[in-house]
């Protein structure tokens, strides 16, 4: 069963409830990567480390598989004001 915290990261992504920053589309852009990969990633993956060290909130890294079902995709987000995802990163895993 998936964590309350990966459910909410989805839920986010099924909703609609998500921003990126400029960083992480220049690393999507970087790795090839597009908003698809980045949205499977989120909803086949697992969160790999939780973050809490950081003064503006939790961060999430979440690993996952991108749209061409082989591709390991990490992204890094947390939660901002309304319960959006900020996604701050994304970026292929070698």
């Amino acid at each position: 069963m998936a964590s309350r915290e990966l459910e909410r990261l989805r839920n986010a992504i099924l909703d609609g409830r998500y921003s990126l920053t400029e960083h992480a589309y220049d690393e999507m852009e970087d790795d090839d990567l597009d908003i698809l990969d980045v949205e499977a990633a989120i909803l086949t993956g697992a969160i790999d480390q939780t973050l809490t060290k950081d003064p503006r909130g939790t961060r999430y890294v979440v690993v996952g598989i991108g749209t061409d079902q082989f591709t390991r995709v990490a992204i890094v987000g947390r939660f901002v004001e309304h319960d959006r995802l900020l996604i701050i990163t994304v970026y292929e895993v070698q």
